[in-house]
C-alpha cells in the first residue's frame, strides 16, 4: 500500500444490516465489500494492522426512533444483523471496535469505541504506533464522516478512501456534503487506486 509509515485501517460498520436486505440498508453498501477486501488483504501484506469497527446496540437504545433516536432498530448485540458482511474477508489478527454498546450511546465515532478487553480506540492505536489512519466502509455521511473526524481531533493524519465508502444521503447529497467537511478539517480523500498506486483505468470513485 502507498500509504505513509505507522498507518492502520479502519474498515467502519459493514455489517449485515447496513448492506442489502439490512435494516438500514446503505444505498449499494455492499459494492464496498470487494474493494475493502482487497485493501485490506493489501493492508495485511504490508504489516499494517486493521481494524473493524461494529455497531451494537442493546435492544434499549436511544439511537432507535421507538425510544426518540433517528433510526430503526438495526444491529442489535449478538443479532445476524449486527454481524460483519458475510463476503468481507477480515485478516488474521483484525481487531474488533465495539461501539454504541450503551442504552444512551449513539455509537457514530469509533474514538468513542474500546477494544477488548474495554481499551479506547485511539489508545489502541497509539499502542500499535499508528499515526495515520485509512477509513473506509459505511456510511460516508454517518460513522465514516465522525471517525475520520474523531481521528483528526485526537491527532492522527485521516485518508478516506471514497471508492470504499458509500452514504446513507437522506438528503441527497449528504455524502458529497461529508466528503467536503472531512476535506475542510485537512483530511486527505483518496481513491483506492490511488492508495495502492495503481493506475485508475479511467474509473471514477463513487460517494
Amino acid at each position: 500500500m502507498q500509504v505513509p509509515p505507522s498507518s492502520g485501517l479502519l474498515i467502519v460498520d459493514v455489517q449485515n444490516d447496513f448492506c442489502a436486505g439490512g435494516a438500514l440498508a446503505v444505498p449499494d453498501g455492499d459494492a464496498v465489500v470487494p474493494v475493502i477486501n482487497g485493501l485490506a488483504e493489501r493492508a495485511a501484506a504490508a504489516g499494517v494492522p486493521v481494524f473493524a469497527s461494529r455497531d451494537w446496540h442493546p435492544r434499549h437504545s436511544a439511537h432507535f426512533a421507538e425510544h426518540g433516536g433517528a433510526w430503526p432498530v438495526h444491529c442489535v448485540q449478538g443479532t445476524r444483523g449486527a454481524a460483519f458482511h458475510p463476503d468481507l474477508r477480515l485478516p488474521q489478527g483484525t481487531v474488533v471496535v465495539t461501539k454504541g454498546d450503551q442504552p444512551e450511546d449513539e455509537g457514530y465515532d469509533a474514538f468513542d469505541g474500546r477494544v477488548s478487553p474495554g481499551v479506547p480506540f485511539g489508545q489502541a492505536l497509539r499502542a500499535r504506533g499508528v499515526r495515520h489512519l485509512v477509513v473506509v466502509g459505511l456510511a460516508t455521511d454517518y460513522c465514516v464522516k465522525s471517525s475520520a473526524l474523531g481521528a483528526a481531533s485526537a491527532g492522527f493524519a485521516v485518508t478516506v478512501v471514497e471508492d470504499a465508502v458509500r452514504a446513507v444521503d437522506v438528503r441527497a447529497g449528504d455524502g458529497a456534503r461529508a466528503l467536503d467537511e472531512l476535506r475542510a478539517a485537512g483530511v486527505r480523500i483518496t481513491t483506492s487506486k490511488q492508495l495502492l498506486g495503481e493506475p485508475e483505468h479511467g474509473t471514477h470513485a463513487r460517494r
